[in-house]
């Protein structure tokens, strides 16, 4: 395995377990032909037990590498975020609605801060379900709770599973853009799926002609007719009918990075979304050091949108992460910080910057609501201004 210009290099234990998961992704190759869809290689990569990335024990979330964290998140940023989260799910919860539900909490930041933050505003929920596969993962929600909201530690309980039935709200922050994607490139007007093969000691992309009959109908609309590599995102929208499915009242923030369909799979973007993060490092390689680095792609919320649609679910907003926190509040929340005191301001007001800014997460991330039985008078405020459903 070739380490990549200026990529730190991992432990000789962490490249033990890497190696593990490699010998496991290479004996799956094996078991299918020699070839298996990258949908199956990022799953095993990410997910598979005791090695994948989310189920081992890599630190994931920080604020640098010298921490050992590949990514930040919005929450590890600031409080505000989940504060002004609170602002759009408290009215919601000030009805008969009494429970939240996350998806992928990290650290458990998220949840500590937002109990915290809504117990502020008067609409404690009775029960926090967190819905987390990774035992590690768990076991930092669990400290992180205990560290920040002791006293309401007591209403959190971790799920395996979705439940059968909920009614409350549910949120998913940056937990879309880790599901699975099929990979598929046209070349010379033909579609291939692009899938993994070995290579060596290592692992390569091998594409497939796909019969016409068997191209994915998202594909079936990209224009042109130009040479390009692209994701459809299955998984991901089975995903949301399960959550549709689930929800028997309330209402669905799913907040990422991505775009509606018609930018997706705009003419010009012709290398795809997929994009790799190892030690506060982004770079397209997924074959470099399995197990210990992150696979994601963006979303296309057209194609949730749809399955939610599809589901039962109504489409109740959309739009930039920027214009949501805005319309929810989070200026007026800043201003509770005191200018003067630069030790406290500065950091925060960076911070939300980043949160705000085009040229960092305002624009590129986007917040969907998806609802069912909610009172029409109910106000998501999050989306009061610069809704853009229509664009879905």
């Amino acid at each position: 395995m070739q380490k990549v210009a200026s990529l730190p290099l991992p432990s000789a234990d962490a490249l033990g377990a890497s190696a593990a998961l490699s010998t496991a992704i290479a004996d799956a190759i094996a078991a299918s032909g020699g070839w298996i869809g990258f949908d199956r290689y990022m799953s095993l990569a990410l997910y598979a037990p005791r090695l994948g990335y989310y189920s081992g024990g890599a630190a994931k979330f920080g604020r640098d590498a010298g921490d050992g964290s590949d990514f930040i998140t919005a929450p590890e940023l600031t409080p505000f975020f989940a504060r002004t989260l609170a602002r759009q799910f408290a009215p919601l919860l000030g009805t008969d609605l009494r429970e939240v539900m996350e998806f992928g909490a990290g650290t458990g930041r998220l949840a500590a801060d937002l109990l915290l933050a809504l117990e502020a505003e008067g609409a404690l929920p009775d029960a926090y379900r967190i819905v987390e596969l990774s035992g590690e993962l768990r076991v930092r929600q669990q400290q992180t709770l205990a560290e920040r909201a002791p006293h309401l530690s007591d209403r959190v309980t971790w799920l395996d599973t979705l439940p059968e039935r909920f009614e409350g709200v549910v949120v998913g922050n940056e937990v879309l853009d880790a599901m699975p994607v099929r990979l598929f490139a046209r070349a010379g007007g033909q579609w291939h799926e692009r899938g993994v093969a070995r290579d060596g000691d290592g692992f390569a992309y091998e594409d497939r002609p796909l019969d016409p009959a068997a191209i994915p109908a998202a594909l079936q609309a990209v224009p042109g007719n130009h040479d390009v590599v692209t994701e459809t995102h299955a998984e991901a929208e089975g995903f949301v009918r399960a959550v549709g499915a689930m929800l028997a009242r309330g209402a669905a923030f799913f907040i990422d990075y991505g775009f509606p369909s018609s930018e997706y799979y705009h003419p010009q973007r012709v290398g795809g979304t997929l994009m790799c993060h190892y030690r506060h490092h982004a770079h397209p390689d997924p074959f470099l050091y399995p197990g210990l680095q992150d696979i994601t792609a963006h979303v296309n919320f057209s194609g949730l949108a749809e399955a939610a649609v599809d589901a039962g679910l109504a489409v109740s907003g959309f739009a930039s992460q920027a214009r949501f926190l805005m319309n929810a509040g989070i200026t007026d929340l800043m201003m509770s910080l005191d200018p003067s005191d630069a030790r406290a301001f500065l950091p925060q007001a960076n911070a939300v910057q980043k949160l705000l800014s085009e040229a960092e997460m305002g624009e590129l991330f986007k917040v969907i609501a998806l609802t069912r039985g909610l009172d029409e008078a109910l106000p998501l405020a999050g989306f009061a201004r610069g809704d853009r459903s229509f664009a879905l």
